[in-house]
């Protein structure tokens, strides 16, 4: 039983949410009559074109013979393909993240001594305020660290003198401070919710300056700080997957629209923070995670491709998991044939499931990436070819490194953040405009009424009894 002011706001909002809807609702099709692309994207799902970025590019057709034709997903850092970012610190053994996060910022590779300095200066800045931890992320923790991150980064700004200064310089400091901090804002923030929230032991540990960000982000999360090589690796490869994807992304649309208004660095990290944690964005991989384990509770046998194919009929049906009619990690706004990310993670999850010994888990999701884009042809009508993207991998990565479901999207903050400071920057420098759409009005005028002319509006669909609310 809720308490009487409990009783009188549910009351309120059953009845006059039905009002909101009624009288917002637009028709349809007055979209099309006036050339509306919602999504800022038109029927092929091709992004309404914004603004103009060096930072990085994505090519997922081709112009042939004025035909646009879809070719394999292709990704570029500032000009360099993902497939070779990749491939090059993997030869040389060594973490990729800093490198290509100096990449994204500087606009240039860096050479041996601009790398040490660069990752001096995240290693320098790996520090919160004085009780920081005790203080902001210990209070009030909650199961959504995306809220419990954006908090945190919205009160450090309590703690910048120069929280206003918009200056490039001042920028890139605050930026870089953040990159460094996120990991520990991230994990804390989990380690604050296990303990207060589900009654498990309480450890925080330092982040080691000399250590590459996946590596701080597996000390800091396990009670015995360790991890293995694969381990750092694998998930050194998952940040630089994430860090990037092009303008047109949600998050980093918003970071730009945010810093087109002038606003300060925290609050447009926010925002863009606001925007990852919705499942549309970038909580996709969590939800990967969860079907598989529906798909194991309802298949008997997952190494029956009929078996799993009639699964995969059932998702699309609407019959299964969740009833959203998805089969999540297939399909991309972008690509078609290929996501490139995906294609690259791959590699580095069948070599962490082989250590791990979850070689028929591996199976098992090659066998639906295989399997999800025939039924998906087979049942929907799709104007483009249909791949697994990056999250159908994610989540399983996560999963075999024993990271909790609830730091998935926070793993995505803290490599996005990256693109996010880097359009943030280029905005500034570039285009010193607000960001402002036109919306249409299609509302009719109306003449005014007093107060005792008007009446109750008509709830269509409902019983249209005037009912009171219950009073204190």
């Amino acid at each position: 039983m809720g308490t009487k002011i409990e009783d009188t706001i549910n009351a309120f909002t059953d009845k006059y949410t039905k009002i909101c809807v009624d009288n917002s609702a637009i028709d349809p099709e007055l979209f099309d009559t006036y050339g509306v692309k919602r999504g800022l994207r038109d029927k092929n799902g091709k992004g309404v074109l914004s603004g103009l970025t060096n930072i990085s590019m994505i090519k997922s057709s081709e112009e042939i013979d004025g035909k646009t034709v879809p070719c394999d997903g292709q990704l570029y850092y500032r000009g360099y393909n993902i497939f070779d970012l990749v491939r090059g610190f993997n030869q040389d053994n060594r973490f990729g993240f800093e490198e290509c996060a100096y990449l994204l910022l500087f606009g240039s590779l860096p050479n041996r001594e601009q790398l040490t300095d660069f990752k001096r200066t995240l290693g320098c800045s790996m520090t919160l305020p004085t009780n920081f931890v005790r203080d902001v992320i210990m209070k009030a923790p909650s199961h959504d660290i995306m809220n419990s991150l954006t908090k945190s980064v919205l009160t450090l700004a309590s703690y910048d003198d120069t929280v206003k200064d918009v200056s490039l310089d001042n920028v890139l400091r605050q930026s870089l401070m953040l990159i460094s901090v996120f990991p520990m804002l991230s994990v804390y923030g989990y380690h604050a919710y296990n303990h207060y929230e589900c009654d498990e032991s309480l450890y925080i540990h330092r982040p080691d300056p000399n250590l590459s960000t996946a590596e701080n982000l597996l000390r800091m999360l396990r009670p015995d700080m360790s991890y293995t090589a694969i381990e750092a690796k694998v998930l050194d490869a998952a940040l630089v997957l994430h860090m990037e994807h092009g303008g047109g992304n949600n998050s980093t649309f918003t970071t730009r629209v945010v810093t087109s208004a002038g606003s300060d660095t925290y609050s447009v990290i926010a925002a863009a923070l606001s925007s990852l944690k919705g499942p549309k964005h970038g909580g996709a991989n969590i939800k990967v995670v969860q079907m598989m384990e529906d798909l194991r509770r309802n298949v008997d046998d997952v190494t029956d491709e009929d078996q799993v194919r009639a699964y995969l009929y059932r998702l699309l049906n609407k019959e299964a998991f969740d009833r959203s009619g998805l089969i999540y990690g297939m399909g991309h706004a972008v690509y078609s044939i290929s996501d490139p990310r995906a294609l690259v993670f791959k590699n580095f999850v069948e070599r962490l499931a082989m250590e791990k010994k979850r070689h028929d888990d591996f199976d098992l999701y090659s066998m639906i990436e295989r399997l999800a884009p025939e039924v998906i042809a087979e049942k929907c009508r799709i104007y483009k070819g249909v791949s697994a993207n990056v999250d159908f991998y994610s989540g399983f990565v996560y999963s075999m490194l024993d990271i909790p479901l609830e730091l998935y999207t926070p793993i995505f903050a803290i490599a996005r953040i990256v693109g996010w400071s880097a359009h943030r920057m280029e905005e500034l420098i570039n285009v010193d405009k607000i960001i402002r759409p036109a919306y249409k009005s299609v509302a009719s005028l109306k003449t005014y009424e007093t107060l005792q002319e008007r009446s109750m509006p008509k709830l269509s669909g409902r019983d249209e009894t005037i009912y009171k609310l219950p009073m204190n």
